[in-house]
């Protein structure tokens, strides 16, 4: 007779702030002009930006690490043009290391930390883990490293923090192409999406003793406008095809599995999770 008491896992839901861009990047074309309507308005929408942490009992495990505290400002490490296209805005308390802190977490605690992709809302706080293993996918590392090897100061791939993360000496993982389902911890793997919205993107699939599957999508889709059925893909995108294999292939693990799917910014979404101020999944 088994007596093995399964994992305990507590799932905690950090808010970190907001940012807000044009509603084309994240759904692209969504309002296109027409002879009836030729100068169709934009929209500059605002969305929030989250991590997870999952208190495991085989290790702490975060699922992104947000924006970099220096990211804004005359001196912030984001260029002028991308802190005008996408500012984010945040109180320190919503700082990621703040929010550890609430949970009485230090940076050093954290066993892996799952890098969804290295765009500036999702990396920006990857320095601060040096005792972590930092698991990302192969392709985004490598184009992200190229970003910084031709000194581009511009876009979604920031330049100090990259330099930062080379300065660390973070361990990385990296995922190839062929790796998928690999099993983290006892409930926990990781997810090979493929290029699509960036050049290589994981997510989480969380099994939960009373919640029961999770999804964690990250941006491979945005909100539930972007999974439909129809599928609406974003402005910001590497491989459009990718992109549409991808958000299949989350709707059947997410059928097959009976799991919610937890979308990268989607605000209705959002304010529906339980915060890590106010509780927990388990």
């Amino acid at each position: 007779m088994s007596n093995i008491i399964k994992a305990r896992p507590k799932l905690y839901v950090m808010d970190n702030g907001r940012m807000s861009m044009d509603k084309n990047w994240m759904i692209a074309m969504h309002n296109p002009a027409t002879i009836d309507n030729p100068n169709a308005p934009t929209q500059f929408v605002e969305f929030p930006i989250y991590t997870v942490l999952i208190d495991h009992p085989e290790g702490k495990i975060l699922f992104d690490t947000s924006c970099n505290p220096d990211s804004m400002g005359i001196e912030g490490r984001w260029a002028d043009s991308t802190q005008k296209a996408f500012p984010w805005v945040a109180n320190e308390e919503c700082y990621l290391h703040n929010r550890l802190a609430q949970l009485k977490v230090r940076p050093e605690d954290i066993k892996y930390v799952i890098a969804s992709h290295l765009h500036l809302d999702h990396a920006g706080c990857l320095e601060m883990f040096t005792n972590a293993t930092i698991i990302v996918h192969e392709d985004e590392l490598n184009g992200t490293l190229q970003t910084y090897a031709r000194n581009q100061k511009e876009g979604a791939y920031i330049w100090g923090d990259i330099d930062a993360w080379i300065k660390n000496q973070l361990q990385w993982r990296t995922v190839k192409r062929e790796e998928d389902n690999l099993e983290l911890a006892e409930g926990i793997k990781v997810l090979n999406f493929g290029s699509g919205h960036a050049w290589g993107m994981l997510g989480l699939h969380i099994q939960m003793p009373e919640t029961g599957g999770i999804i964690l999508a990250s941006d491979a889709i945005y909100t539930a406008e972007s999974y439909g059925p129809p599928v609406k893909p974003p402005g910001i995108i590497y491989d459009s095809i990718g992109y549409g294999k991808t958000v299949e292939k989350i709707r059947r693990l997410a059928q097959r599995t009976e799991s919610q799917v937890w979308f990268g910014h989607d605000s209705n979404q959002f304010k529906q999770f339980r915060k890590s101020t106010e509780g927990y999944y388990e």
